[in-house]
């Protein structure tokens, strides 16, 4: 789980990294074209982080009764401290630097703009997030809420395993035929990955055969390549990649011996992954103010070769920030040994010996 959560760092980080680089690669060069397959592809780390999420949080709610408001207040805990640290400072970020954002004029839009913003409703709602990336929460807000209602109101927890996988692959279908009509919200349904994930995993001898999680990853990889060249629809696309992360996670998770396992769990990638809320908050902030300097000394003009040379420090400078950001308030509020924010630790069939203090309870988003 930590080595995955990582992994979607790593991929969102391409995603703000092209972004940024574009206005110093040449157009229709070589470097143009891999730069423009990477951001496809970081695309897909929030999709990893929703299957992540809807598999932990689906497994606390199905396997104990829990309170709503305990349950609502330990994921309240899990995720503002740390979004509420990185929103002040792109607020002063704004009002120091006026031109790099703007805010709504006039006390009421500007109040009524923070509320949606702190509501976590820039994503499910066509509101423009002042972090740019927490778009990611609402659609995870939105699932908090959901899954809860939905195990209560069907009582989900009576139900055999198998009918509750019945269930689950029926609003996966029912889902991918409504989204034609409301496509922006279609990746809702990789939550609905993580869920079947628990279920097969834990009620099911089914697995895969070693190494299939890697090939699966290849695919998508290949596949989102491939969907950008031929301009393939998004429904396609989110169909891939729930099939692709679900044997992704699938094997990963299952006997520590695999090779996609023991990749997954190697200390530095498990290391990222214990940062990665941190990270994903303010890796973006970072890589602005880095690209910043870099416009300031050399001027955007065509120099591919800037892209390369700059990738690997760039992606070491953003791990400081998000290390604070985490030793100084994610880790002392929302993830302190004891926290109510932190999810119950997996079955000792899936566990992991910690290679960073603490274990963090949302496998979030992402961007």
């Amino acid at each position: 789980m930590e080595g995955m959560r990582g992994l979607a760092v790593m991929l969102v980080f391409l995603v703000h990294y092209v972004m940024l680089s574009m206005p110093w690669i040449a157009s229709g060069s070589i470097t143009s074209t891999i730069a423009l397959s990477a951001f496809n592809v970081g695309n897909a780390g929030v999709d990893l982080f929703f299957v992540l999420s809807g598999y932990l949080i689906y497994r606390m709610l199905i396997t104990k009764t829990t309170p709503f408001a305990e349950y609502m207040i330990r994921r309240v805990r899990r995720i503002y401290p740390a979004f509420l640290a990185v929103l002040a400072l792109y607020l002063a970020l704004a009002i120091w630097f006026p031109g790099q954002r703007t805010l709504p004029q006039g006390w009421r839009p500007l109040l009524v703009y923070l509320g949606q913003n702190i509501l976590l409703l820039p994503g499910i709602f066509s509101i423009q997030p002042i972090i740019t990336v927490a778009w990611s929460l609402s659609y995870e807000v939105f699932y908090y809420l959901a899954v809860p209602c939905l195990i209560g109101l069907l009582r989900l927890r009576a139900w055999p395993p198998r009918q509750r996988m019945l269930l689950l692959a029926v609003l996966t279908l029912a889902g991918f035929v409504a989204f034609q009509w409301r496509m922006e919200h279609i990746r809702l349904l990789m939550f609905l990955a993580g869920m079947l994930l628990f279920e097969v995993l834990h009620h099911t001898s089914f697995r895969t055969r070693p190494g299939a999680g890697l090939l699966a990853f290849a695919v998508a990889v290949a596949g989102m390549i491939a969907f950008r060249a031929v301009h393939v629809g998004e429904t396609w696309r989110v169909l891939l990649l729930f099939a692709s992360f679900f044997v992704l996670c699938l094997d990963a998770f299952g006997p520590r011996t695999g090779i996609t396992a023991r990749l997954l769990t190697s200390a530095p990638i498990r290391a990222l992954g214990n940062i990665s809320y941190s990270y994903y908050l303010i890796h973006g902030l970072t890589l602005k103010a880095a690209f910043m300097v870099v416009e300031a000394l050399y001027p955007p003009r065509a120099l591919s070769a800037l892209f390369w040379i700059l990738l690997l420090p760039l992606f070491a400078a953003t791990l400081a920030p998000a290390f604070c950001l985490f030793a100084l308030v994610e880790w002392p509020l929302s993830l302190q040994p004891g926290s109510s924010a932190q999810v119950p630790a997996s079955s000792p069939r899936l566990a992991r010996t910690p290679s960073w203090p603490g274990r963090p309870g949302l496998a979030n988003s992402t961007s």
